[in-house]
């Protein structure tokens, strides 16, 4: 069974999908820290969004996401990066990544083999409509973009990185996503649309298993 929760940036899908998962006893991948890693490789070597991205270089990364004592480890190269691709030098610069076909090709093979002989619950902006069309459930939350930078900058935990900078950069990854001409951000038709603007985690949550309960 594929669960797939899409969404715009800072709207809690990570969170979401991790608490399903856990729930329904599934396997979680969260694919946007498939992208970010990637960010985060790229711009330590120097590699600008704006070059094509040449199969030898993609060739030398490896990301991995593996729990221990209950956390998702994002390591690349064997290196753990799970808090270095949350900051805001990576926020920033994901999506001018992101929109790169040879980039969400990388990405899609690694998602796509994860769920060869695994249940999962994936979470992203184009996993209903591009990576598992055939979801057997499929989710797409939206929030408004000042409590989604709200809460950005509770995540990121630097005081030198203003709410007015990360709600502009949210507008931005938006319409950045939901305009690239490679897989944009959108609702996929028979996804089940929460607005998540007031609800806590726990609320999504119960609204996200009733769904998947009723069927």
């Amino acid at each position: 069974m594929i669960i797939a929760i899409d969404g715009e940036a800072s709207t809690g899908k990570s969170t979401q999908a991790k608490k399903i998962a856990k729930e329904l006893n599934f396997n979680y991948r969260d694919s946007g820290a498939y992208y970010r890693a990637l960010t985060l490789y790229l711009i330590q070597n120097n590699i600008n969004s704006k070059e094509d991205i040449p199969q030898t270089i993609l060739d030398e990364i490896l990301i991995k996401q593996v729990y221990k004592d209950n956390n998702l480890i994002i390591s690349l190269n064997n290196e753990d990066v799970s808090e270095k691709i949350r900051g805001y030098r990576v926020s920033i610069k994901v999506s001018s990544y992101a929109k790169k076909s040879e980039i969400r090709n990388f990405v899609y093979k690694q998602l796509r083999n994860s769920a060869k002989s695994n249940s999962l619950v994936i979470d992203g902006r184009d996993i209903g409509t591009v990576v598992f069309p055939d979801a057997d459930f499929k989710f797409f939350l939206f929030a408004d973009s000042k409590v989604r930078a709200e809460r950005r900058l509770k995540q990121i935990n630097d005081k030198s990185v203003k709410l007015e900078s990360i709600e502009k950069e949210i507008k931005n990854r938006d319409n950045t996503d939901s305009t690239r001409k490679i897989a944009p951000l959108k609702k996929a038709d028979d996804a089940y649309e929460i607005d998540v603007t007031y609800l806590n985690i726990n609320q999504v949550f119960n609204k996200i298993l009733q769904k998947i309960n009723s069927r």
